[in-house]
């Protein structure tokens, strides 16, 4: 159990990301208009956030960009049209995922860009890439971090691997990164010790980036909190891939550090999320969802379900126990 002065005390060192158009835009193919955008950025000031994750470095040799909004792409101009100078606290970052993007070309200089973070993402099969494009990003002038995915499918021995590698480049942070909503708080903490072992070796920090496929967003990110995670991911109203993430006003309002206030992400969800979601662009906890995390499989076919409007639960449950044999 943790001790109370945790959960009622804060840490400096934490900071907050939003990661809300990244994750949020992978229900609606990054079709965020401006305003929304906008709007967004300014929330995340006066909620005192530390970092807003705007979307992917996704290249366009592999993806349509005509199928997409921009925030798949994150132009450095379209990003500056929204922030300009960006002469406030919070940080901006994007998502560069390995083999998906061309950051050679399309991550330029840090001095020539309005982005202060590139955030690594990379399965374990994948590190000896990651390191790569974290060299690439850390000599470009950026901060990294390595979002390590799918931990729940990775064995101990390839994790402590995987860190241990990761260790040795100049990422400040490893994230976990419960893709499948499948982990329990009691299961992450043995997750966090390994992390917390190799942080402490290599003098980095600990991330952490929560699923709701069981309800448990919320609960794995303060049970991180309480176990020293300082990076925390979360999204307003929860929007995101499936069942969504860790719901940032829960998280805002969870935190006692004074420079974070709750009172912004209120109003935002209020004016901007809730009309998506009254357009029909749909997203977080329901039974499709709650089946492939129970069982530690992709959303995919949960997302399908959803598309296709299906309401079979018990037979589409069949289906994943098939599928998993």
């Amino acid at each position: 159990m943790k001790e109370v002065s945790k959960l009622m005390d804060y840490r400096s060192s934490v900071r907050v990301i939003d990661a809300t158009l990244r994750d949020g835009g992978l229900v609606n193919d990054f079709f965020f208009t401006d305003e929304f955008v906008r709007a967004l950025y300014f929330t995340n000031i006066r909620a005192g956030v530390d970092y807003m994750e705007f979307g992917y470095k996704a290249s366009k040799e592999l993806f349509d960009s005509s199928k997409f909004g921009k925030w798949k792409f994150c132009n450095d101009e379209d990003i500056r049209a929204i922030v300009g100078d960006n002469q406030t606290d919070l940080k901006i970052c994007v998502m560069a995922d390995v083999g998906r993007c061309d950051y050679k070309k399309d991550i330029i200089p840090k001095d020539e860009s309005p982005i202060d973070l590139i955030r690594i993402a990379t399965y374990i099969n994948s590190i000896p890439a990651a390191i790569h494009m974290i060299e690439d990003a850390y000599n470009k002038g950026y901060e990294t971090t390595a979002n390590i995915m799918a931990i729940t499918n990775a064995q101990e021995g390839e994790i402590r691997a995987a860190l241990e590698l990761l260790g040795q480049t100049p990422i400040e942070t490893f994230y976990i990164v419960d893709s499948y909503g499948a982990l329990y708080p009691e299961q992450l903490v043995r997750i966090i010790d390994m992390y917390n072992e190799a942080a402490a070796k290599y003098n980095k920090k600990v991330g952490i980036h929560a699923h709701n496929n069981q309800q448990l967003a919320f609960a794995n990110t303060i049970e991180a909190v309480g176990d020293g995670v300082d990076w925390l991911d979360a999204t307003y109203a929860t929007m995101g891939r499936g069942a969504g993430n860790c719901s940032m006003e829960l998280l805002l309002g969870f935190l006692k550090n004074p420079k974070y206030n709750v009172y912004p992400s209120i109003q935002f969800v209020e004016k901007y999320i809730m009309p998506l979601r009254q357009a029909g662009i749909k997203w977080g906890y329901d039974i499709q969802y709650l089946l492939t995390g129970l069982l530690n499989q992709h959303p995919r076919t949960a997302i399908q379900f959803t598309k296709d409007s299906r309401e079979d639960y018990s037979e589409f449950y069949k289906e994943l126990v098939v599928r998993d044999d």
